[in-house]
């Protein structure tokens, strides 16, 4: 008998549930191993239970059993039914003979001392694994579980960890005496998403499941001060969840008891509480909305907003930025966004938009005055803010409107998208009509295209392709109302996710399923009973679960959530109604952003398997500016009546910056986000994935930078120094010569060369990720002093110049009064290797364009040695939409400098002043000296003694 199955029932008993329902279980977490091999809990929940009823192929333990055991022998759906009575309940299982039987089972511990994590692994099989492995609880293999990972290390089993957005693989030691393998990570918050692999090694025709979780740097909750008071929803209210929007497992539930917050999916968790005083009790109990950041909760109570840190719990007012009192509602972004944002949240009252920011203060963005005049509504029409979503699109928000002309039975709702700061709004071809009392909220769902699904207290309602498909979900029967079909209860809650699944739960937690761009909806078999206390969410390996809230238990066990299999639940309903169109569609979009600069190419493979004949493609669709061209190469194959259709997209920009008047305009022009989604022609409800998103920023990629090779900025062991640069030696005419304080920090160390050894600098891309390539495009150089007495060893007419080559002192002539840093670049490059290009000219001149692959060398002043600190710049305008730049020190090393002339008779004359005053002096003194001595002499003579 299993923790989980009496947990819940005893959650359920205690909560008085009275009406009849069935559920399976299995011991396998997310029911990851539903196949023959497995055993199937059946748990009965009623007074009036009679039995079982399994076909042929399956056999039960105890017919007559409320609890029991289920194994079925053949694969395939079967139909199973629970008899109560006359009645059945009934449910189509889908068991497979699958030949995985095996998990992955880990544990991790966080070391702050070098910023990694120390993750150990294990074998288990779920039907003869310990009760703490079935739990997740086990800190260490069970007997059966060490003898299992021993034996399969012995055949050759050796398991790895792969993170999906990086795609990087980090590999144990040798198996422990435990029966474990132990890997070291790094802490990573950019690439959470992980997958335990192993060997294709199989011990009595079993294999081990791969196993996708979310491993992150540590999200700390708050803490729970003695003393401190708790923050709940009003009485009879409704579970709410909120959750981290790129980790789902560092959650918050909000009750009308307390708060909770866990970082783990609720297998443990602490409660939010706040210093007494600050508010009354009515008040901690009218709490309406949480928001959840990595360090921060922001709550919403009545009609104010407050931060709660683990340090202080204040109200946001106008000294923030935002009203005091009004506000009606917050959101954050629904979707982890890679890129970049600008904004984090968003507040509303009846008639005013406010943005917020990192540092949680904010700005009034829109006001219902400025609404009307951009959608040349009339003064006295009634408009007001229902509700403010972030889409999909990073740097998109839309306001959901409510307006009327005579507000008397309805009102129509209409949606405004705009860009992020930019108050310059784009009203939607979207319309609705509401009844008057009805509050609409909204989400964006998982989608390129502004897809959206609104619902209130009895309906759902979509919007699809770009607004271009607009209606009310319904049933197959045509029914649009799902509280009739609920026992008149209300909608609680919808839950999204990247697959496209779109859950509506009920009040009384009847939940009904619709997926992304389809508008038919189906209702699901009960699962909980209508008067249990539940909510939604997603767990680590971002798989639905239900969390079963009771306060009346023990304060450890008021909290327990469980896995819900969506996935088998919705086949149960639609088994003979439909199936996926398609039997696999895979494809290498692996990470959700992508960035493109100038020359870049990236290509996506994608690849669709149907039954023959149905006709199938892979469509690509789009949204945003038209900065990128893409073609397909697309291959068929058929066989054993299924045809294969592979595609490979290759997405490029075919924009010549070279040789136009305007370059930054046109960069500007061709650069954007661009959101991309790849999915089937056609899938039904039961399809495991309906589309893959992904964006593509066309840009300059802040993370890019360039270094001469051979040059460090780090490690550096000499000290900052001065030097002097002759003023003869400057490209300006000055009047001093010029002293320069040598910064180690920033210049790095200097390379030293002979003063007739020429240096030829070789350039080096690099990105977050490290070394990229050697960079292959023109250059220049100039010393950031002024320095001008260096020259190049090869002339224009040696590097194949048709037509006199640009140069510093051409650009500065052409470009009077402008900055030398900005006197010559890839916005003014003209090459000399066409008579079209440029004018006749002295081609015996320094060619001062370097590139890795021409033999031009910087030469040094053959006469003095000295200190150059160069500035390097891209020159290529088709290189990058990046100003790459980088400097790098050279110290060539020679004959000292010939010093002025007035300054060496200085020299001398000084010299030869010291010289004679030393004389003098010492004229002098030996004349005092000798003078003494004569009047003194060395020796006196004794005197005489008296005789007594």
């Amino acid at each position: 008998m299993l923790t989980r199955q009496v947990t819940v029932a005893l959650l359920l008993w205690l909560s008085c549930c009275a009406s009849a329902l069935w559920r399976y279980y299995m011991n396998s977490p997310e029911y990851s191993i539903f196949s023959t091999r497995s055993s199937i809990n059946l748990e009965y929940e009623g007074k009036a239970f009679t039995s079982w009823k399994v076909p042929e192929t399956c056999k039960v333990e105890n017919t007559t059993s409320p609890k029991t055991k289920l194994h079925c022998k053949r694969s395939g759906t079967h139909r199973i039914a629970a008899v109560s009575g006359t009645q059945e309940e009934e449910r189509h299982l889908t068991v497979d003979n699958s030949y995985i039987c095996f998990l992955w089972y880990f544990t991790s511990v966080n070391v702050y001392e070098n910023l990694s994590q120390i993750v150990t692994i294990w074998v288990y099989d779920p039907e003869s694994a310990s009760l703490e492995e079935l739990m997740w609880t086990a800190k260490k293999p069970s007997l059966n579980s060490v003898v299992l990972s021993k034996q399969l290390s012995t055949l050759g089993q050796h398991p790895f960890i792969f993170t999906v957005e990086k795609r990087r693989m980090y590999h144990p030691g040798p198996l422990t005496s435990e029966g474990t393998w132990v890997i070291h990570l790094p802490m990573s918050s950019d690439d959470i998403l992980k997958v335990i692999k192993g060997n294709k090694v199989a011990f009595q025709d079993c294999l081990i499941a791969n196993l996708y979780f979310l491993l992150t740097f540590p999200m700390q909750t708050m803490s729970e001060p003695p003393g401190y008071l708790p923050l709940a929803l009003p009485a009879g209210s409704q579970l709410l969840i909120k959750w981290h929007s790129c980790i789902p497992t560092f959650a918050v539930l909000l009750t009308d008891h307390e708060t909770f917050q866990t970082n783990d999916s609720f297998k443990t968790w602490t409660r939010i509480r706040i210093p007494p005083g600050i508010l009354s009790d009515p008040q901690r109990h009218s709490v309406k909305d949480v928001l959840i950041f990595q360090r921060a909760l922001v709550f919403l109570i009545e009609s104010t907003v407050y931060l709660k840190t683990d340090k202080e719990f204040i109200e946001l007012n106008e000294s923030r930025g935002i009203s005091k009192t009004g506000i009606l509602g917050f959101s954050k972004r629904e979707w982890c966004q890679s890129g970049a944002r600008r904004t984090y949240m968003t507040a509303w009252t009846n008639d005013t938009i406010y943005i917020g920011f990192s540092s949680f203060t904010f700005v009034k963005f829109l006001t219902v005055i400025q609404l009307k005049a951009s959608l040349n509504l009339p003064s006295t029409d009634t408009l007001k803010i229902e509700s403010v979503r972030y889409s999909w699109h990073p740097m998109e928000a839309a306001a959901l409107l409510s307006h009327c002309s005579v507000c008397a039975n309805t009102r129509n709702i209409r949606l405004v998208l705009y860009k992020e700061l930019s108050q310059k709004g784009t009203l939607q071809d979207f319309e609705l009509q509401v009844p008057k009392e009805n509050h609409l909220d909204f989400l964006f769902l998982y989608s390129a295209m502004p897809d959206i699904i609104l619902w209130d207290n009895h309906h759902v309602y979509y919007s699809y392709k770009n607004f271009t498909t607009v209606g009310t979900i319904k049933t197959a029967s045509g029914e649009t109302n799902l509280s009739s079909l609920s026992l008149g209860s209300n909608i609680h809650s919808v839950l999204t996710d990247s697959n496209g699944d779109i859950l509506i739960k009920m009040e009384n937690n009847e939940m009904f399923y619709i997926k992304a761009d389809i508008t038919e909806t189906v209702q699901l078999h009960t699962w909980t009973n209508t008067t249990a206390r539940t909510g939604m969410f997603l767990d680590q390996s971002l798989q639905t679960c239900i969390i079963y809230y009771n306060e009346n238990l023990h304060e450890k066990y008021q909290l327990q959530p469980h896995s819900y299999p969506l996935l088998m639940e919705l086949q149960s309903v639609t088994t003979v109604l439909e199936r996926c169109p398609y039997l696999a569609f895979q494809h290498n979009i692996h990470n959700q952003f992508y960035h493109m600069d100038k020359g870049e190419i990236l290509t996506i493979w994608s690849q669709l398997v149907y039954p023959e004949n149905r006709g199938l493609y892979i469509a690509v669709e789009h949204y945003g500016p038209d900065v990128l061209t893409w073609t397909h190469n697309i291959d068929y194959e058929i066989a054993s009546g299924f045809c294969t259709k592979t595609m490979i997209t290759t997405f490029f920009q075919t924009t010549n910056y070279e040789l136009v008047d305007d370059y930054y305009g046109l960069q500007e022009k061709n650069t954007g986000l661009v959101l991309f989604q790849f999915r089937p022609s056609e899938f039904s409800k039961t399809c495991p994935m309906a589309k893959q998103v992904f964006e593509i920023s066309v840009g300059c990629d802040s993370a890019k930078y360039i270094m001469v090779q051979g040059f460090n900025r780090s490690g550096c062991q000499r000290r900052d120094f001065s030097y002097v640069i002759d003023k003869e030696l400057l490209r300006e005419s000055v009047s001093e010569n010029l002293k320069v304080r040598y910064d180690v920090a920033k210049y790095g160390c200097p390379y030293t060369l002979d003063m007739d050894e020429m240096f030829h600098p070789v350039l080096e891309l690099y990105d977050e990720h490290g070394f990229v390539k050697i960079v292959d495009v023109n250059f220049i150089i100039w010393e950031i002093h002024g320095r001008n007495d260096y020259t190049f060893n090869s002339t224009m007419e040696e590097n194949g110049c048709i037509n006199e080559a640009q140069t510093w002192d051409s650009m500065i002539e052409e470009n009077p009064g402008i900055p030398l840093e900005d006197v010559w670049g890839p916005q003014n490059y003209r090459p000399c290797f066409s008579y079209a290009i440029g004018k006749p000219g002295d081609l015996s001149q320094p060619y001062e364009i370097l590139n890795y692959s021409n033999s031009n060398h910087i030469k040094w002043s053959i006469t003095y040695a000295g200190m150059y600190v160069f500035r390097l710049k891209i020159l290529d305008p088709n290189y990058s939409f990046c100003n790459l730049t980088t400097i790098f020190a050279v110290e060539s090393l020679g004959m000292l400098p010939r010093s002025s002339a007035y300054l060496v008779a200085a020299l001398i004359f000084v010299l030869m002043l010291t010289f004679i005053s030393i004389l003098v002096l010492s004229y002098f003194w030996y004349s005092k000296i000798y003078r003494q001595f004569i009047i003194e002499p060395l020796h006196k003579p004794p005197a005489k003694q008296k005789r007594n």
